[in-house]
C-alpha cells in the first residue's frame, strides 16, 4: 500500500501563521474532506501537498513513483488547443503513446500508401492494446461528456469560464494518479455532473484530497474530515455528518478546558500585576507560563461568533412583479413570457442547467440587464441586495475596515441596538489586530466574506443571491442560512447547492431551457428525487410522509418563521389562483372558433391546475403544523 505522509509541517503567510507543526497520513483509498474558515490554509495545504508550494519546515515523505494530480481552483490554459488536446497536455507516457497515435493516423490519412507510416501506425497499435490506451481514450471522452463538454474539438479559447474549469477537473481524472487533489471541484457543476462525480470518487481506487462548500458532496464521499482551526490540524473518522457529532464533543471538552485556562490566566495575571521581576529562574519560568496561557486564550478569544440578526430596511407591500418578461440572446430565448407576484417572506431558489439564464434573470430584477419585453414592476421601498458571482472591483490598497465603512459606519440589529462596522468584521471571524490588513492581502475566500458583509451592511430587504456557497467555508455558509432564516424580506437564489437550497428555499423556479421556466413548491432534494421517478408527473409536490413515531417522546412539529410567512399568505396565494382560473373559464366561453387561443388558455388553464393542487397540498402541511402550536 502506498502512504504519503507529512511531520511537523508549519507554514506562514507572511507574518500569518496558518498552521504550526502539523504531522498527517494518507492512504491508499482514503477520501478526505479538508474544511476550515476561509483563511485558515486549506489551499495552502493542498498546494504543499502537490509540491506547487513550499512549507516553512518540517518534511515530507512518499514512494518515488508516488504519482500526484492536483485541480487548483485557478489552472492555468493553452488556449490554443482543444479541449481533446488540453487533456493529453501532460507528460504521463500512456498520454503522449495516444498523441502519437492520432498524430500518425492523420499522417496515414495524408499518405496512405507510405510504407514507413503505416509500419509505425502498426507497432503503435501494438503499443495501445499493451498499455490499455484504447480503454484510457474511452474514458477521456466519457468523463469529457459527463461534465458537460461533449465537442472534445472545440478550442479552449471559445469556452466559458466554468467550462474551462469542467475540462481541468476532466484533465486532472483521467490521469489516475495515487492521490487526486482536488480544490471546489463542484464549482461550475450542475447536478448531474455532481452526481456523476461523486459515483466516480466513491469508486476511485487511489487516495483523494479535497476541499468543498458542498456538504452534501461531503458527507458522501468522505471517508476522513480533517478541520484547521488555531493554526492545528484536527481529524475526524467518518464524514460530514461524523464530524459535526465528533466536533460537538470536542468543543464541550475544550470549553471546559478553556474555562479553566482563564481561572489560571487571572490568577498570573494579578501575580504580574503585582510587579514580578524575571530575577530568578523560578520567576522567568511563571512569567514565561503566564504569556503562553495568555496567548492561548487570546487566540481562542478572537474567532467572534458570526450569529447576526440584521434589522433590514421595511419593505412595503408592494415587492416586485414580474408582467410578461422575455428575454433572449441571438434569438435564443432563456426566459418566455413569465410572470410572478414576489411577496414578503419568499424564499425562491433557481435552478437549471448551465446556460439556461439563471443568472440572467437576477440581471435582469437587479436592472444590470433590460428586458425585450415584458414588464418589472418594483415595490418604492425596495432595496435590493446583490451578491453576484464575481466580487465588485475592489480597491485593493482599501484596509477592510475602510472598505465596509464605505457603506455603513454600524448598522441596526432588530433589538434596536447598533453594531460597528468593526464589531461586524470580528462577527465575520475577522479578528480586531487585522481589520488595518489590505484587501490584497486576502485570500480569495476571504474576500467573498468581505463583499457578503458589505452587502449585509447595506441593510436589503430582497437579497439576490447568485451561487452564493461558492469560495465561502462551510462555518460561514451555516450562520448565513441561519440569518436567511431569520431575514423577513424576499430571498432569491442561484445556486447547485443543495445543502444550500433544502435549507433557504420553499419554492423552485426551474430553468427548463428555451425560454421555459416552471415552478414547484418543495425543496430542491423533493424535487430531484421526483425527477429521478419513472414517468413522475411534471412539478408535482411529493406528498408529506408521516413521521414514524419512536418509543421516546418527540417534540412537536413547529412552524419556522418562513413557515409561519408563508401560512400568513397561503390562503391569499390560493385565492389569486383560483380568480386566474375564473378569468380562463371565462375567456374559453367567449373564444368561439379561436382554436389557437382556446389551445393557449387551456394549456395555461392546466399550469395553474397544477400550481393549485401543490399550494392546497402544502397548506394542507402547514395546517397541520399550525394545529400542534
Amino acid at each position: 500500500m502506498k502512504i504519503y505522509s507529512m511531520e511537523d509541517v508549519t507554514k506562514y503567510h507572511g507574518e500569518k501563521l496558518l498552521f504550526s507543526s502539523i504531522s498527517l497520513t494518507i492512504a491508499e483509498g482514503d477520501k478526505i474532506g479538508i474544511i476550515g474558515v476561509n483563511g485558515t490554509g486549506k489551499s495552502t495545504l493542498l498546494n504543499i501537498i502537490a509540491e506547487k508550494e513550499e512549507a516553512d519546515g518540517g518534511r515530507s515523505d512518499h514512494p518515488n513513483d508516488y504519482t500526484i494530480s492536483y485541480l487548483s481552483q485557478n489552472p492555468a490554459f493553452d488556449e490554443s488547443k482543444t479541449v481533446l488536446e488540453y487533456l493529453y497536455a501532460s507528460d504521463y507516457p500512456v498520454f503522449t503513446l495516444i498523441k502519437d497515435y492520432e498524430k500518425t493516423l492523420l499522417q496515414l490519412q495524408e499518405a496512405a500508401h507510405n510504407e514507413a507510416v503505416q509500419e509505425r501506425l502498426f507497432k503503435l497499435q501494438q503499443k495501445m492494446d499493451e498499455q490499455n490506451a484504447w480503454e484510457i481514450s474511452a474514458n477521456a471522452k466519457t468523463i469529457l461528456t459527463k461534465l458537460g463538454l461533449p465537442d472534445f474539438f472545440k478550442p479552449l479559447s471559445e469556452l466559458s469560464g466554468g467550462q474551462k474549469k469542467r475540462a481541468a477537473l476532466a484533465k486532472t481524472l483521467i490521469e489516475t494518479p495515487d492521490l487526486l487533489i482536488l480544490d471546489e471541484p463542484t464549482n461550475h457543476l450542475d447536478y448531474e455532473s455532481i452526481k456523476w462525480l461523486e459515483d466516480f470518487l466513491a469508486k476511485y481506487q487511489g487516495a483523494v484530497l479535497f476541499v468543498t462548500h458542498d456538504r452534501y458532496f461531503l458527507d458522501r464521499i468522505s471517508t476522513k474530515i480533517w478541520e484547521l482551526a488555531y493554526a492545528k490540524l484536527y481529524e475526524y473518522k467518518g464524514n460530514y455528518g461524523d464530524f459535526l457529532e465528533a466536533k460537538a464533543i470536542r468543543e464541550e471538552n475544550e470549553t471546559s478546558e478553556r474555562a479553566k485556562k482563564e481561572s489560571l490566566y487571572k490568577q498570573e495575571l494579578a501575580w504580574i500585576r503585582r510587579g514580578a521581576k524575571a530575577r530568578t529562574t523560578k520567576q522567568k519560568a511563571r512569567i514565561q507560563r503566564f504569556e503562553t496561557i495568555e496567548s492561548d486564550v487570546k487566540t481562542k478569544n478572537s474567532i467572534g461568533s458570526l450569529e447576526i440578526d440584521l434589522n433590514g430596511s421595511r419593505l412595503g407591500k408592494k415587492v416586485i412583479e414580474l408582467k410578461e418578461i422575455t428575454k433572449a440572446f441571438n434569438a435564443k430565448p432563456v426566459i418566455s413570457d413569465f410572470s410572478f407576484l414576489f411577496k414578503q417572506g419568499d424564499r425562491i431558489g433557481i435552478v437549471g442547467r448551465n446556460g439556461t439564464g439563471k443568472s440572467t434573470f437576477l440581471n435582469l430584477l437587479s436592472g444590470r440587464q433590460s428586458l425585450d419585453s415584458g414588464e418589472i414592476e418594483i415595490g418604492q421601498t425596495v432595496k435590493i441586495g446583490y451578491y453576484t458571482q464575481e466580487n465588485e472591483d475592489m480597491n485593493e490598497n482599501l484596509r477592510m475596515i475602510e472598505y465596509i465603512r464605505e457603506t455603513a459606519d454600524s448598522i441596526a440589529l432588530k433589538d434596536g441596538s447598533y453594531i460597528s462596522a468593526a464589531q461586524m468584521l470580528e462577527r465575520f471571524l475577522f479578528s480586531m489586530n487585522s481589520h488595518g490588513t489590505p484587501i490584497r492581502k486576502l485570500s480569495g475566500g476571504e474576500k467573498r466574506r468581505l463583499y457578503l458583509l458589505k452587502i449585509l451592511m447595506s441593510a436589503p430587504n430582497v437579497l439576490l443571491l447568485d451561487e452564493p456557497t461558492n469560495d465561502l467555508d462551510t462555518q460561514t455558509l451555516t450562520v448565513l442560512e441561519d440569518y436567511l432564516d431569520h431575514f423577513s424580506g424576499v430571498v432569491i437564489t442561484v445556486s447547485h447547492d443543495r445543502y444550500f437550497l433544502d435549507k433557504t428555499s420553499t419554492q423552485l423556479f426551474v430553468f427548463e431551457g428555451s425560454g421555459k421556466v416552471g415552478t414547484y413548491y418543495g425543496s430542491y432534494s423533493e424535487y430531484l428525487e421526483q425527477e429521478s421517478q419513472p414517468e413522475a408527473a411534471p412539478a408535482a409536490k411529493p406528498v408529506e410522509q408521516p413521521v414514524k413515531r419512536e418509543d421516546k417522546k418527540i417534540g412537536k412539529k413547529r412552524l419556522s418563521y418562513m413557515e409561519k410567512r408563508e401560512w400568513d399568505e397561503i390562503e391569499d396565494k390560493i385565492q389569486q389562483i383560483e380568480e386566474k382560473l375564473a378569468s380562463i373559464d371565462k375567456e374559453l366561453s367567449e373564444t368561439g372558433s379561436d382554436f389557437t387561443k382556446a389551445r393557449d388558455l387551456m394549456d395555461k388553464q392546466h399550469e395553474l391546475n397544477v400550481i393549485l393542487e401543490q399550494t392546497m397540498e402544502r397548506w394542507e402541511y402547514l395546517a397541520e403544523k399550525a394545529e400542534e402550536e
